[in-house]
């Protein structure tokens, strides 16, 4: 009887194994051929179906929502390393640390962290006058000196809300916000909160629920706003080791203040459940599971066949878009697709001889056909662009007011047969002073989506007679101080940025921002554009505090800017929610994470 009491023990573990499906994953038990004995044999399977008992996650209920992601954040903190870190990380970080002022379509929201959002109004954002000294150039010196004048300084009021409490049930204080203040003088952050610290000569606390930013005298920017530090808890990280904290237990496994904290985690999966000392209780959610898979299409399926209710995913490659609406259309899913804040774009090096004639970057312009581009690389779910200010940001323009480039190859031609750029012998390449036109573009490699834009304007550009050669670096590389973009040695260059609450630009327009070897090749100013009134204009938009002075200026400098077309805009990318239709309520967006507002979902 021992053999059959063996065989129904391991159709057991085999069939118990095969259920264990998380995200469309089969994990299952592999069982060995072996020279032991049948008791032996017993006891392992016996161990092994209560290992699998002890591990199985937790059976759906109608409070249970499975989330599954393309990538594993490195941790669970409130601070990011980089806009890729925190990309990974928010849809998590979010329901375990809220953001004091969440930033939803580029408009920052108030998610009761803090009692009030700060501003002029309300008293919480005020100048005071300071004296300074001044050196011999008459800027702000450190260290005193002869010249003593008063400036303006701007103080930033942050009220927290007294009802927060940390998961393991200690009140939150300000306290804690002033820690992360502490923290962060002390070890990296990240890119972010190292910008914070740029702007501030102090920040400190007020009263046990508030604290004060103070920017650095006569010094005005637009981000004073962002100026408070998340809170980290005091009581649990004090007296810890910090030097590794980014990658300490706490980074993995933190204890939050959120609506959320971490029960477990392992390699590959987070399971979340309710933090029983969250102010504003919603019963309808008790738990999350959350699976990490790198297989964008095994999460596509999973969704549509029900073992995961939502996936989240970034830019997807174009080969799945199709497969996504023939889903959609079939209504296996839902897609919620939103303009990611990341935009693409190509800058002209007006260091370049030819480029310097308006009317061949005009041509390049037109010759690119970036209406294709969103049709067979976004799925026509991006959005081409024609300004650096995206839509969606508070400062963008009419574009009827604006200057535009659609796709018009035979107008591109023309435009280069007046500046002389033409093909004398009939071999399809322009030709420039008697040499072939061929430019270099620069652009990461390891991205499918930039080499297929990049291979696309390859082939536009020769359809009216340019050459390109295309050159992939590696990311450091592209973005290195010391490489072509930094030192300007490049043609043309492929890369994104960032859209944020406030479209900025100072560093990225102004003639200071040009990199170069008196400022240490410093700024974003890649083109080398240097306009003087859109200097001007820039300048005016990113100093001022009146909002419809602001208004004007970057109404200005975006006409400038899309005249002389130093970048090209090309298109943002594109941000999808794939959602079972089982699951009601998500509503993404495109600065936010699509968890910011799960304690709504529901299922039906």
């Amino acid at each position: 009887m021992k053999k059959p009491i063996l065989f129904s023990i391991l159709l057991f573990v085999w069939l118990l194994s095969a259920c264990q499906v998380e995200g469309g994953v089969d994990r299952r038990m592999t069982v060995a051929p072996t020279a032991m004995g049948t008791g032996e044999l017993v006891a392992e399977a016996t161990a092994a179906i209560e290992a699998l008992v002890a591990t199985a996650p937790p059976v759906v209920s109608a409070g249970s929502v499975r989330i599954g992601l393309a990538a594993e954040p490195a941790d669970l903190l409130p601070y990011h390393i980089d806009s890729a870190d925190e990309r990974v990380s928010a849809p998590l970080t979010e329901l375990l640390f809220p953001s004091p002022l969440l930033l939803m379509g580029y408009t920052y929201t108030n998610t009761g962290v803090l009692e009030r959002v700060p501003s002029f109004e309300n008293g919480d954002v005020a100048f005071t006058q300071v004296e300074v000294y001044l050196d011999s150039l008459g800027l702000i010196s450190p260290t005193p000196t002869e010249t003593i004048t008063t400036v303006e300084q701007i103080n930033v009021t942050f009220h927290w809300n007294p009802d927060l409490v940390w998961s393991d049930g200690t009140p939150l204080t300000a306290e804690d916000s002033l820690f992360a203040y502490e923290l962060a003088r002390q070890i990296n952050l990240g890119q972010e909160t190292n910008d914070k610290l740029a702007l501030l000569e102090r920040y400190e606390l007020v009263d046990p629920y508030t604290t004060r930013a103070v920017l650095k005298p006569d010094f005005v920017d637009p981000a004073y706003l962002s100026t408070y530090f998340t809170p980290l808890p005091r009581h649990l990280l004090a007296d810890q080791p910090l030097a590794d904290f980014m990658k300490s237990e706490f980074a993995l496994k933190p204890v939050g203040y959120g609506p959320f904290m971490v029960e477990r985690r392992e390699p590959g999966s987070v399971r979340l459940i309710r933090n029983p000392f969250y102010p504003e209780a919603n019963e309808s959610i008790t738990g999350i599971s959350v699976v990490f898979r790198d297989n964008v299409d095994l999460l596509r399926t999973s969704v549509a066949g029900g073992s995961l209710d939502v996936v989240a995913l970034n830019q997807p490659p174009p080969e799945l878009l199709a497969a996504l609406r023939a889903d959609a259309e079939a209504g296996l899913l839902t897609v919620d697709a939103v303009n990611s804040p990341i935009w693409e774009h190509l800058d002209f090096n007006l260091d370049v001889a030819a480029l310097q004639d308006i009317r061949v970057r005009r041509a390049i312009a037109h010759a690119i056909n970036r209406d294709a581009m969103n049709a067979t690389l976004l799925g026509d779910y991006g959005r081409v662009l024609e300004s650096w200010i995206v839509p969606e940001q508070w400062a963008a323009v009419p574009l009827d007011q604006l200057t535009r480039y659609p796709f018009n190859p035979d107008l591109a031609r023309q435009l280069l047969d007046e500046v002389g750029i033409v093909d004398t012998d009939g071999d399809g390449l322009r030709e420039v002073a008697g040499q072939p036109f061929i430019l270099n573009l620069i652009t990461t490699q390891g991205s499918p989506l930039r080499v297929a834009t990049a291979e696309q304007i390859r082939d536009d550009l020769a359809a009216v007679g340019l050459g390109i050669s295309v050159q992939e670096l590696p990311t450091a590389t592209l973005y290195s101080p010391e490489g072509q973009l930094f030192r300007r040695t490049f043609d043309l260059a492929l890369f994104a940025w960032i859209a944020g609450p406030d479209p900025r630009g100072w560093e990225r327009w102004s003639c200071a921002g040009v990199p170069n070897e008196s400022n240490g090749w410093t700024g974003n100013n890649f083109s080398g554009w240097c306009f003087f009134e859109a200097d001007r204009a820039i300048r005016m938009a990113t100093t001022s505090l009146d909002r419809q002075e602001r208004l004007a200026a970057y109404l200005k400098q975006q006409q400038l800017f899309t005249q002389e077309v130093p970048v090209l805009p090309l298109f943002q990318r594109v941000d999808l929610v794939l959602v079972n239709p089982t699951v009601l309520g998500i509503e993404a967006d495109p600065t936010a994470p699509f968890t910011w507002n799960l304690m709504t979902w529901t299922r039906q």
